[in-house]
Parts: structure tokens; C-alpha cells; sequence
């Protein structure tokens, strides 16, 4: 399970930030920025996608009850100006940017998942895997994954052809063959290939 020793070597109070959404064919990307309490964090913070549904439910309405939390989307049509890599930057930098809003402050220090940094102001560390090495960007992978699930499952209400409910907009054969029937709809990424290649016939 994800631990504590990256906090614990930074300046509190200390973010975990992560990202869901950067391989979808639709939908937004959406990106998580925690601050985990001293005492009563919830039992079962892992990297989200070893977690199912059920148990990232939970885990989300009990780290919005005990945790700081701050949230960024970037919608399809900014994903399709910006490409996918500037957008989920983008996003990291907006949910940090609410996390410090909640906080009063900026945060001490941001551990992000992956190998790369926005760029910001902000005193960060970039972790590769840290989602399954830090518990705060465990934290932060939770309330994106769950936040955006939540987000295409409500979409597939408007759009129950493409499957979202299940798939949450990758690109799965279900998908792609509703693509290629339907024609993308507004929440499509246009910039991704087969989301273009479905266009040429409409």
C-alpha cells in the first residue's frame, strides 16, 4: 500500500496531485490535488485503478468529508486546442490552484504522479508510480477517477449509444463500433485519431 515517506520528507502541508482521463476517446481529463489529514485518514488509499468502483466510491465521500481537496477539468474541445499532454498540465495546475483556495495558502510542497511538471509556482516533485508509492497521490488518483466516472456515467444519459456507463469513453470495441455508426458526438476528442477518422464520412 501506499506510504508516507515522500511526505514525510517535504515541507507540510504536502499535496498529492494526479490525473484520470488522458486515454479516453471522450470525455474530460480531470485532475486531483489532496491534502490528507494528520489523523483520521480513511483505511485503503491505494493507486485507484487496483481498487473497484465500489470501494473508490467510498474512499471519495470519505476523503471529501476528512481531507483538503481541489479538483480540475479541462473539457474535449480545450483537450482538442491544447493536446492531451498542455490539458492535463492544465488541469494539475487548476485543482492545485482550488486546493491553495481551500487552504488559504499554497501548499508546502506537490508530489504529482508521473515524470513530468506543470508549469507553476508551486515547490513540487515529480514521482513515477507514485500513485502506488505516495498515499496522498493515491488520495488524489481516487477523487479524480471517481470524479470523472461520475462525469461520463451522467453523459451516457445524453449519449447512451457509445456505451459510457461502462467503458467511461474509451476506446473499446463497443465504442469504436458506435463511433463509426453514430459519428462522434460533442464530448468526443477530435484531435485523437479514431475519433477523426470517424468524422471523414459525416
Amino acid at each position: 500500500m501506499p506510504g508516507l515517506l515522500h511526505e514525510k520528507r517535504c515541507l507540510p502541508p504536502v499535496a498529492g496531485v494526479d490525473e484520470a482521463g488522458r486515454g479516453p476517446l471522450a470525455g474530460p481529463v480531470v485532475a486531483a490535488a489532496v491534502v490528507l489529514p494528520a489523523k483520521g485518514v480513511p483505511r485503503g488509499i491505494d493507486d485507484s485503478k487496483k481498487l473497484p468502483a465500489g470501494e473508490r466510491a467510498r474512499l471519495y465521500a470519505r476523503l471529501r468529508d476528512c481531507a483538503i481537496v481541489g479538483v480540475g477539468i479541462v473539457e474535449p474541445a480545450e483537450i482538442d486546442t491544447l493536446n492531451i499532454y498542455w490539458a492535463t498540465m492544465k488541469a494539475m495546475t487548476l485543482a492545485v490552484d482550488e486546493l491553495a483556495r481551500a487552504l488559504g495558502d499554497v501548499p508546502g510542497h506537490v508530489l504529482v504522479d508521473g515524470n513530468r511538471l506543470p508549469r507553476w509556482g508551486y515547490a513540487a516533485t515529480a514521482i513515477v508510480g507514485g500513485d502506488a508509492r505516495s498515499r496522498s497521490i493515491a488520495a488524489a488518483s481516487i477523487v479524480a477517477k471517481h470524479t470523472r466516472d461520475q462525469i461520463m456515467i451522467a453523459a451516457a444519459e445524453s449519449h447512451p449509444q457509445y456505451g459510457w456507463h461502462s467503458n467511461k469513453g474509451y476506446g473499446c470495441p463497443a465504442h469504436l463500433r458506435a463511433l463509426r455508426e453514430h459519428g462522434p458526438s460533442p464530448l468526443h476528442r477530435r484531435s485523437f485519431a479514431p475519433v477523426a477518422q470517424a468524422v471523414l464520412p459525416f
